[in-house]
């Protein structure tokens, strides 16, 4: 009976010490909880900084002022857009990687910061899939292959067969080693067996005037760059790069209804903070830059940029971004490329 009886002791005493853990780890949940919520309603109570990786002027940099812009009415405070060029974005990227995660450091970042240059490139001072938050997918730019006004490929098929033909012969151009433009010139070679060989110039501007001029004869380039060109038809465009057709180009079709199905590229540009960001600011922003993109003013402006936007949530940006970095690395290492 003893026995029994101190058995019984010491069941309840595990209980009772079970029933204090429990409830300690509750009350530490509730105020953790009511601590992120405190952070997201008093954020943010001082300017907030965006870092753009790139020079003004490109198209991350309008984006970045646009948004920076209407934040700053509706969340009643200073959003600083601050310009750090260098490295291919790594430099301010990496800026970002490194701030303090209390909501003030913001990134305008993009598919060659945290999709190609982590597989791109041997050394990288930050990881893209550890040291940010992703906070939202602003949206996707289509490229769009281009020949020149006096080419005699009239069609995708055409590349292709002139390729095959004479491989190693056929050129493409790019705004440079590691672009979206050059990769999506990889990705054509490989899906199609073409066999082209690229040449990086050093800019979209250098390389579109050597598809007009004829010195090569083809390219890939961002939509935003190429239609001005393809209006005043100066080149001419024989298929979109994305899964669907560009709103600005309806007319020319898919690559992947132009003969190479599954063909899926586009470049992108979202908005990320430092990784420990406090999750309920992280989901506030996500709200309020939703809210400015619905805008009629802001969408045209954005469309004019060539990007096109679906709406998304921290969590669902965050897969898009997994599935690229899986998807580029492929193509780097299948294509061999190597950075300049």
């Amino acid at each position: 009976m003893k026995l029994v009886k101190r058995s019984r002791v010491r069941l309840m005493a595990v209980a009772a010490a079970a029933m204090t853990v429990g409830a300690t780890a509750l009350t530490m949940a509730g105020a953790a909880q009511a601590a992120t919520a405190a952070d997201a309603a008093n954020w943010p109570a001082q300017p907030v900084k965006l870092i753009v990786p790139f020079a003004p002027g490109g198209t991350s940099d309008v984006l970045a002022r646009e948004i920076a812009a209407r934040l700053q009415v509706s969340l009643k405070q200073t959003i600083v857009v601050d310009n750090k060029a260098g490295a291919g974005g790594v430099l301010g990227a990496d800026s970002v990687a490194k701030a303090a995660p209390d909501g003030y450091t913001m990134l305008l970042g993009t598919i060659a910061t945290h999709a190609i240059n982590p597989s791109l490139l041997a050394k990288m001072p930050y990881k893209a899939d550890r040291d940010f938050a992703p906070v939202i997918l602003l949206g996707k730019i289509s490229n769009v292959l281009l020949v020149g006004p006096g080419s005699q490929a009239k069609s995708v098929k055409d590349i292709i067969a002139a390729a095959k033909a004479k491989p190693g012969d056929i050129t493409f151009a790019s705004a440079g080693q590691g672009t979206s433009q050059h990769l999506s010139g990889e990705v054509f070679r490989l899906m199609t067996g073409a066999d082209l060989t690229h040449v990086p110039y050093k800019g979209s501007a250098p390389a579109i005037q050597d598809v007009m001029g004829g010195q090569v004869p083809m390219s890939f380039e961002t939509v935003t760059v190429a239609l001005p060109q393809i209006k005043g038809g100066k080149v001419r465009a024989l298929a979109v790069t994305s899964a669907k057709r560009s709103a600005q180009l309806p007319d020319v079709p898919t690559l992947a209804e132009a003969g190479v199905p599954g063909f899926d590229v586009s470049s992108w540009q979202a908005l990320y903070m430092p990784a420990g960001t406090s999750p309920a600011i992280v989901a506030k922003l996500n709200a309020e830059v939703q809210k400015i993109v619905a805008l009629p003013e802001v969408k045209a402006k954005m469309e004019s940029l060539g990007l096109e936007y679906t709406p998304n949530t921290p969590a669902q940006f965050a897969e898009f971004q997994k599935a690229e970095q899986a998807k580029w690395a492929k193509v780097i290492k299948d294509g061999n490329v190597k950075p300049d």
